[in-house]
């Protein structure tokens, strides 16, 4: 626990009005840790996301990616140093085709995205680069269609795929298997697993099928504040937890 953390909040508060949205959340994520966010409907779990990726200003508190003080950064000056987003609805060009969307992305990384095709034309490395990350995200077969003609669960994809190749070092997903289709969640589920482990993920998900079977780590929002944190299993075990959280009461109450 004395390493410096991948992402790690003090005090981090946001208020509108008189109404705390985020009221003095202390969140430590470690490196390379998987570390989901939950809680119920209206608990700030979103307003966190956005105060970490600088879409909110922070009213108090501090927010440090790497050791680096990032809370007054502009979003892409943290994009810059490596902190990266999905979103709970899809953010995606929908006129683009996969390979368009992806070679853009790590062209852009490499300060050449005006040039993104010749770039990956010319240089053998980047095209492979290009071509992995559609193949791990299970879109090279599709990466010629475009998005908006893509299944949701192939859209869900692109937008995962679309995050790592900005290079994270940590990557927020929100909600990422939301909306999709059964039959296609086997696959979001997988590739999130499959995710490479110097990549830290902090992530909100309602799910609980995915948040036990892939988080090492679990913090509950309440009402913006931060009420409860452990491992799954202590999670799981937790009376307070199941009650305001999954509106469980124990036999005995």
């Amino acid at each position: 626990m004395n390493a410096t953390p991948a992402l790690e909040t003090v005090g981090l508060s946001r208020r509108f009005g008189g109404i705390y949205a985020a009221n003095a959340v202390s969140l430590r994520v470690e490196r390379g840790a998987r570390h989901a966010l939950i809680g119920p409907n209206g608990a700030g779990k979103t307003t966190i996301i956005n105060l970490l990726t600088g879409v909110l200003r922070a009213s108090a508190g501090s927010i440090a990616l790497l050791g680096t003080d990032i809370t007054g950064l502009a979003p892409h000056r943290r994009v810059g140093l490596g902190l990266v987003r999905t979103f709970q609805i899809n953010q995606l060009f929908g006129e683009l085709t996969p390979l368009e969307t992806i070679g853009l992305a790590v062209s852009e990384r490499m300060g050449s995205g005006r040039d993104w095709w010749r770039v990956a034309g010319s240089k053998a490395s980047v095209a492979a680069h290009i071509a992995g990350v559609l193949e791990r995200f299970h879109l090279a077969d599709v990466m010629l269609e475009r998005t908006c003609e893509l299944s949701y669960g192939k859209q869900r994809l692109l937008e995962i795929a679309l995050a790592i190749a900005c290079s994270p070092q940590v990557l927020l997903l929100d909600e990422p298997a939301a909306g999709v289709p059964e039959d296609e969640r086997h696959e979001i589920l997988a590739t999130v697993a499959a995710l490479p482990r110097e990549v830290t993920v902090l992530f909100i998900e309602h799910d609980m099928d995915l948040v036990f079977s892939f988080a090492d780590r679990i913090s509950v929002l309440v009402n913006g504040t931060l009420f409860a944190e452990g491992s799954p299993e202590e999670m799981a075990g937790d009376a307070r937890v199941r009650e305001v959280y999954l509106g469980e009461e124990d036999a005995d109450d």
